[in-house]
């Protein structure tokens, strides 16, 4: 496969995926991500989603970087 293609699905996947579990752990705290307004709760779900999406993507580039498909 090429190298860009695989780079790309990869960071997709580790985003994806990060940020879906940013989402759950924020459900699990009883924060709504889709709440009215801009409360704490909801504030922190964002939050949440936004650190899981960058540090799933964090984990993707780990990976494909110690697998010796990744770029630069």
């Amino acid at each position: 496969m090429n190298k860009l293609l695989i780079e790309g699905l990869s960071d997709a996947i580790g985003f994806i995926g990060g940020a879906l579990a940013g989402y759950w752990l924020g459900r699990l705290l009883g924060w709504d991500l889709f709440a009215e307004g801009y409360g704490g709760a909801s504030i922190g779900a964002i939050a949440l989603v936004g650190l899981g999406g960058g540090l799933g993507l964090q984990l993707a580039r780990r990976w494909l970087r110690k697998r010796g498909a990744g770029g630069a």
